[in-house]
């Protein structure tokens, strides 16, 4: 499975991004997929995920009222959808493939395949 993020870049506080994970060597539907980021100087934190039927989406609590998950299948890609962004959202934004059961996982150790990042910048 390879997986291409993009849709990063720089916007000023209060803007909205959306991001985009394209994967392919393997239907997007046989596995969950996940969203973390990694700002400077901080360690690895989980954002979202959303299950390989799409019935199941999670976004961690800190984030839900801003930020969006969702998978069109039909074009193999998972979003992000990242509203009303703030300074601290500022980081390296990576989605994760997880060929395990199928359903959300927090834990990056679950997860089997990775893209390799995109840069969201948010200025004050």
């Amino acid at each position: 499975v390879q997986l291409q993020a993009s849709g990063g870049g720089l916007v000023h506080a209060g803007g909205s991004l959306r991001l985009s994970c394209a994967a392919s060597g393997r239907t997007s539907s046989s596995f969950a997929l996940g969203w973390f980021r990694q700002a400077p100087g901080k360690e690895r934190e989980f954002v979202a995920a959303i299950s390989a039927s799409g019935r199941t989406a999670y976004v961690t609590d800190a984030l839900k009222d801003r930020f969006t998950i969702s998978r069109d299948d039909a074009k193999n890609t998972v979003y992000l959808q990242m509203n009303s962004l703030k300074p601290e959202d500022t980081a390296v934004y990576t989605c994760a493939a997880d060929l395990g059961t199928g359903g959300i996982n927090w834990y990056d150790g679950e997860y089997d395949y990775w893209g390799q990042g995109t840069l969201v910048t948010v200025s004050s």
